[in-house]
C-alpha cells in the first residue's frame, strides 16, 4: 500500500482557506487533521471533533517527548498537530490535509520533508482587503493587524511547493485537485516502478 499524500494549507486571512478546505474535502477522500490545543472548549464543541483539549502539562509534555508535528502559541495558549494521529493517516494510504499558519507549515517540512505545501491567496492584496471589510465584524485594528500579518507571511512564500489563487471557490479546488493528482504520480514517490514493473 502506497501512503498518503501530507498537504498542508496555508494562507493570509481572508483568503477563504476554510472554505476551500471544506469543498476539496466534499470533492475527494481526505483526511483532516484535528489539532490539540489548550484553551478551553468553546460552547458547542466536541473534544475530538473540533479539538484535542489538553492541559499545558500535557502539551508540554507532547513537545518533550517529539509527539507534536508542528505547533505554535496564540493568546497565551498552544496550538498543534499530534505526530502519532497524522502519521497513521499517512500510513493508511489516505491523505491528510492541514490548516496551518505559515511558521507550523516550516516545521513539518522540516520534520516530514515530503509534505507538500500549498499558499492559497486571494486574487490581490487589495481584494484582501476588501474582504476583511466585507465581514463587518472586526475592528479597524484588527484588521490592519491582519493586513499587517501578510506581509511577514509572504516571507516564507519561497518555500512553499505550488501557489493557488482563490478567484473562484470551485476553480480553487479543481487547481489544488490537479496539483494532488499530478503529485500522487510523481516519480519521487514510486521508487519501485523499475523494480515491480518487470514483475507484473
Amino acid at each position: 500500500m502506497s501512503k498518503g499524500l501530507l498537504i498542508v494549507l496555508s494562507a493570509p486571512s481572508g483568503s477563504g482557506k476554510s472554505t476551500v478546505r471544506e469543498a476539496l474535502m466534499k470533492k475527494a477522500d481526505f483526511a483532516y487533521s484535528v489539532s490539540a490545543t489548550t484553551r478551553a472548549p468553546r460552547e458547542g464543541e466536541k473534544d475530538g471533533v473540533d479539538y484535542w483539549f489538553v492541559t499545558r502539562e500535557q502539551f508540554e509534555e507532547k513537545i518533550r517527548n517529539g509527539e507534536m508535528l508542528e505547533y505554535t502559541t496564540y493568546n497565551g495558549n498552544y496550538y498543534g498537530t499530534p505526530l502519532d494521529a497524522a502519521m497513521r493517516v499517512v500510513e493508511s494510504g489516505r491523505n491528510l490535509i492541514l490548516e496551518i499558519e505559515v511558521e507550523g507549515a516550516m516545521n513539518v517540512k522540516r520534520l516530514y520533508p515530503e509534505a507538500i505545501l500549498i499558499m492559497l491567496l486571494p486574487p490581490s492584496f487589495s481584494e484582501q482587503e476588501r474582504r476583511l471589510r466585507g465581514r463587518g465584524t472586526e475592528s479597524e485594528d484588527v484588521i490592519r493587524g491582519r493586513l499587517d500579518r501578510t506581509y511577514e507571511e509572504m516571507n516564507y512564500y519561497p518555500n512553499y511547493d505550488y501557489v493557488v489563487y482563490n478567484n473562484a471557490v470551485e476553480a480553487c479546488v479543481e487547481d489544488m485537485l490537479s496539483i494532488i493528482h499530478a503529485e500522487q504520480w510523481a516519480v519521487k514517490r514510486h521508487p519501485e516502478i523499475p523494480t515491480s514493473y518487470f514483475e507484473t
